[in-house]
């Protein structure tokens, strides 16, 4: 069974109520804050995961948060993104794009977060305006004006 990345992943954007949003800074990229994101994964029967149960998946993985205990939503976007040439080794040979879906998940209040340190360093809770100006990549900046335009707001 090949090892490489699927190019198919998940995109989720926690927020609260009043838009404050988790960013995290990536452990193999110093500088680079995003919200949680992550590959769909092949399952056992060798069909894909769904990009919804990834992203629930991804939440439990990077943060510690059970997703299904809070308001999880599927915001029915996607983005075809082309893969970082840094990052390209991951994927089977000549993969150069990946389709990210996008998630929302709505948390009461800003919560500790339990971080897989393999993958993020720190994380911290920032306005979303703010959240707009630290990510690094332009779908994770189009997510955050969806969050916006989703409560009235605009970037």
């Amino acid at each position: 069974m090949s090892s490489f990345k699927i190019p198919v992943s998940a995109l989720i954007v926690i927020h609260t109520p009043d838009l404050q949003v988790l960013l995290m800074e990536r452990a193999d990229k110093v500088g680079y804050w995003q919200s949680v994101t992550g590959s769909v994964e092949r399952l056992p029967d060798g069909t894909l995961e769904a990009p919804f149960d990834a992203a629930i998946r991804e939440v439990a993985e990077e943060t510690g948060l059970d997703a299904r205990q809070y308001a999880f939503s599927d915001w029915q976007a996607s983005n075809v993104y082309e893969i970082y040439p840094h990052w390209r080794y991951r994927y089977a040979p000549g993969v150069t794009q990946n389709t990210e879906h996008v998630f929302g998940l709505e948390l009461p209040a800003p919560l500790p977060v339990q971080l897989a340190p393999d993958e993020h360093v720190r994380y911290a809770w920032v306005d979303w305006r703010e959240a707009a100006k630290q990510v690094f990549s332009w779908t994770n900046v189009e997510a955050l004006r969806m969050l916006g335009a989703r409560h009235g707001e605009i970037l």
